[in-house]
Parts: structure tokens; C-alpha cells; sequence
């Protein structure tokens, strides 16, 4: 992110005296990405930023992975995992739901009606895909209203809250990368700006209007780190409320993004996965399917060729509209799909004739492709449909017809 943003008061110039209306120092902290060679802002702090009282172990909800062996696609039903009557004791960090995961990204689900406690993630940037409710994401820039179809990206190490406030649970696709998530490099101009080709610009981009100045003592955070390659908690008790800060400039911040400001790029032939990309991670992509106009060759067939991941496991997240290439396959709203690679999937049977002719998708999905083989969490084997991998056939083991 190399887009300037000022909220608050800061002083003139950087690494300089700043004082409030009693003459007393504010604290200056940097948040900087790289070792001081990337992106970065500064923050003003009341109190100082490293003063805590306590640090214990945080149980982390479930992290364990499978391997998907034996190989098959799979189809993860995500609305099972949520319980109506577990979700008012449900918070998005303590309590999501780990489905995937390697050591590039993991990838977590959660339905959540209870306002989350503090919360760090000092692995990697956060970007959290809001399929239903809204609420409001409390940081240590300021709060970010959030409703469905929005973004939110979260740097590496941004001290957050999640605040549901509507009569609908927070439903939340979590993509915890291990490094950095960015727009992709091919978007932006050699000085960091998006440019004309890309799919979306600057004005898109919605970070934090104001400070929050939250005071108290003892004020806990949970804090997700990775000491030696095993993700584990900690939770820190800090002197004084985090939320202190009274003003902040520059180019490291969280945002949102909502996919409707996506726009689609078409063409007279079936346009392949990277015409629909958002973001970028380390070894990771992430990229927005939305509602667009289609191929308007002749004889185009508007649904994806069947293609073998070569490279990659392929992850849908269906979270609205009526995908096309999918229909007879019960996947709908909340599914997600797995692909590995290693096998050709494609258009469910009939998809390919049925849309021979369609001008317009309407479709809304967010698709993960990884570089490096996916596991599966335990909260995928308690929501996997055990026949979909078998739907191209028609028959399940044993030649059984399903």
C-alpha cells in the first residue's frame, strides 16, 4: 500500500517533538514493513507502546492440517460449521474456523454475533471478506465500517477489535497470509500508483477518517505469532489501552475494498483467471469474481475450459449470485471448493452446452490460488460433502450411481 493517508495531528516533521496542550511528549512509533526499506507509518501515542504488565500462552483455536490424500476435489459446506445457537457466543477471533492452510496462507470461517476481545496477527497481513452482517473493525488507526462485499485488509501486527452490530451474524473468509497482501505488482506504476489498466484505484480504498483515543488499564490483546514455523497465542497485557493514539501519517494502514467496486475485465473469448485478480500474497493470489457481461465471440462458450493446476490448488469462495459453471453440483451460497492440483476440473456436466449463448453472469466469488499444496483443517472434514468429488462421473467408489 503507497497511498498517503493522514488522520489526526501530527508535527511538522518526522522524528521531531510533539506535544499535547500540557506540553507533555507523545510517543512516536514506527510501523514499518521490510526492516525500514518498505511501506510505513507513524504513530503518536499518550503512553508508550511496549508497556505491558503480562504475557501468557493463548490457546489458539484448532490449527491442526490433513493432507487431502487421498487426492480429490472437495466441496465445504461453511454454514454448517455455525450453529444458530452458538453464534451469539461466537467472536471472528477466537472463534473462527481453520479450513486450509500451508505456510504461505491459511484460510479460516466465521459466523459471529459477539464483539471480539483485542487482537494482533504478527504473522502476516489479514484480508477478511465480509459475506453477511456488518459491524464495525476497531484499530489502532481508527474504526472501519464494514457491511457484506467488503475487503478488509489488515497489516501484519495492526491491533484490531471486531464489533458485529447488526441482528445478522458477522460472516467472515479469513485470508491469514505469512507475509504481505498487495495490490498485484503488474497494477501498479513503478512509484507504487494504480494505474489505468487495473481494476480498481485509489478513490476504492477506504481507510480510517479519525483517531479512536480509547483510555484504560490492564487492557488485554491476543496476539497470533509463529516463533519457529508452528502458529501458537499469546496473550499480552498491556499498561495502558493501545487504542491512544492521536494521530498518524502514512502509507501502512488498514482499508476497505468492496468487490462491487471491482470492475470486471471481458472479452470476445472466455478470459482466464488473472483478468480477475485483487491482491497478491507470498505465493498466493487472491481475485474477485463478479457480476459481468461475457465472451461475445460467435461461438464463444462462456464458462471456464477445463484446465489441470499444474502449479496451484484452486479455492472458490461462492458468496452470491448463481455460478454458472457450478450449477448440478450443489454448490451455493457459503461453498467453497477445492481443486488441487495434480487433475483437470472444470464446468459441472451440461454447464458447457448450457451456456452457450448466455451474455451476462451473475456471480460473486472470491478465489484463492496457492503456489504450494493446501492441507485441510478439521473444520473442512466436518463440513465436506462426501459426493462431490465423484459429480463429473455420475458415480461414486465402487461405481456406485449417485
Amino acid at each position: 500500500m503507497t497511498f498517503y493517508r493522514q488522520v489526526g495531528v501530527v508535527p511538522p516533521k518526522r522524528h521531531t517533538q510533539h506535544r499535547d496542550e500540557q506540553g507533555r511528549l507523545f510517543y512516536e512509533e514506527l510501523m514499518g514493513e521490510e526492516g525500514f526499506s518498505g511501506d510505513s507509518s507513524l504513530l503518536y501515542h499518550r503512553g508508550l507502546p511496549p508497556a505491558i504488565v503480562d504475557s501468557t500462552v493463548w490457546a489458539l483455536p484448532d490449527q491442526r492440517t490433513f493432507p487431502n490424500h487421498p487426492l480429490r476435489h472437495r466441496h465445504l459446506k461453511l454454514h454448517e460449521l455455525f450453529p444458530a445457537a452458538a453464534m451469539a457466543e461466537t467472536d471472528v477471533v477466537t472463534g473462527r474456523r481453520l479450513i486450509l492452510g500451508n505456510a504461505d496462507v491459511r484460510i479460516s470461517y466465521v459466523a459471529a454475533l459477539r464483539e471480539s476481545p483485542l487482537y494482533r496477527n504478527a504473522i502476516g497481513d489479514e484480508l477478511v471478506y465480509i459475506e453477511a452482517g456488518t459491524g464495525v473493525v476497531e484499530t489502532v488507526f481508527g474504526a472501519l465500517r464494514v457491511h457484506p462485499g467488503h475487503h478488509v485488509l489488515l497489516p501484519r501486527a495492526t491491533t484490531h477489535r471486531w464489533l458485529p452490530d447488526g441482528p445478522e451474524p458477522l460472516r467472515a473468509y479469513l485470508i491469514e497470509g505469512a507475509g504481505h497482501i498487495t495490490p498485484p505488482q503488474r497494477y501498479l506504476s513503478r512509484y507504487g500508483q494504480l494505474l489505468e489498466h487495473a481494476p480498481y484505484c485509489e478513490r476504492d480504498l477506504h481507510g480510517p477518517a479519525a483517531p479512536l483515543l480509547a483510555t484504560g488499564a490492564d487492557v488485554e490483546v491476543f496476539v497470533k505469532h509463529r516463533p519457529a514455523g508452528e502458529v501458537v497465542g499469546t496473550r499480552m497485557v498491556y499498561a495502558q489501552h493501545p487504542f491512544d493514539v492521536t494521530g498518524w501519517d502514512g502509507c501502512l494502514y488498514p482499508f476497505t475494498f468492496d468487490i462491487a467496486d471491482f470492475e470486471p475485465i471481458t472479452g470476445r473469448v472466455h478470459q482466464p483467471p488473472p483478468a480477475h485478480q485483487a491482491f497478491a500474497g507470498q505465493n498466493f493470489v487472491v481475485c474477485d469474481f463478479v457480476p459481468r457481461k461475457v465472451d461475445y465471440h460467435p461461438l464463444s462458450i462462456p464458462v471456464p475450459y477445463y484446465h489441470s493446476n499444474v502449479d496451484s490448488d484452486e479455492i472458490m469462495f461462492y458468496c452470491g449470485g448463481n455460478y454458472e459453471a457450478r450449477k448440478g453440483s450443489g454448490i451455493g451460497q457459503g461453498s467453497v471448493s477445492v481443486h488441487p492440483g495434480g487433475y483437470a476440473h472444470g464446468p459441472q456436466p451440461g454447464a458447457y452446452e448450457r451456456s452457450i449463448g448466455l451474455e451476462f453472469f451473475d456471480e460473486l466469488a472470491v478465489m484463492v490460488d496457492t503456489f504450494h499444496p493446501l492441507q485441510l483443517g478439521a473444520a473442512a472434514l466436518a463440513c465436506e460433502d462426501p459426493g462431490y468429488a465423484w459429480t463429473w462421473s455420475g458415480r461414486g467408489p465402487d461405481s456406485a450411481w449417485i
